[in-house]
């Protein structure tokens, strides 16, 4: 296999690129050797010895704790559960939630052998204490929503209020082109006026 070969299959493992989009790309790569190509080597370098897992949430970040934890603006007694990182990132972008987060690494799943020791569920209960919320973000899946009961039920003992992000019609979107699933969980989860 020829270095450009290796190189296009490497990229094709990435989310979003298919074999022929990574070939496009190291042909787009080799084309700006010098804008692209050699500072994306220093970045790729430069990630890989500097950014660390944080030991409290499971952030990604350049120290441990991360920026988010080490915050003291933000209010420490409020954890929202995420299921990975991008889900992290995601509601930091939105700007509204100014809690804690905490990282599950991924959700139950029997299928594919993973129960609550192979996820940051532990670790989470060890938070847990003296929380005045904790607010389930998993994803609208089954396996989401099984990881969602599964706190719920292991937190009731400690008394903590839990909430769920509610799941339904997007900003802007119209009914006649959503799935039953989304609009079943949008009445279920309606507010009044």
């Amino acid at each position: 296999m020829t270095p450009i070969d290796n190189l296009a299959t490497l990229l094709s493992k990435l989310p979003g690129l298919g074999p022929r989009s990574a070939r496009r790309a190291v042909l787009h790569l080799f084309k700006n050797k010098e804008k692209l190509f050699q500072p994306l080597i220093v970045a790729l370098q430069q990630t890989l010895y500097s950014i660390k897992i944080c030991e409290i949430c499971g952030n990604l970040d350049t120290s441990s704790p991360c920026n988010i934890c080490s915050d003291q603006r933000r209010p420490h007694d409020q954890i929202c559960v995420v299921e990975e990182v991008a889900d992290l990132w995601a509601i930091e972008r939105s700007g509204l939630f100014k809690g804690m987060y905490h990282v599950l690494g991924g959700t139950l799943s029997a299928m594919d052998g993973r129960g609550p020791d192979q996820l940051g569920i532990p670790k989470l209960f060890k938070r847990a204490e003296g929380l005045k919320e904790v607010i389930l973000a998993t994803n609208a899946t089954v396996d989401g929503q099984t990881t969602a009961f599964y706190i719920t039920e292991q937190l009731k003992p400690l008394n903590i209020p839990v909430t769920r992000i509610a799941y339904g019609i997007p900003v802007g979107g119209e009914l006649d082109y959503l799935d039953e699933g989304t609009l079943g969980a949008a009445l279920k989860s309606r507010q009044s006026m």
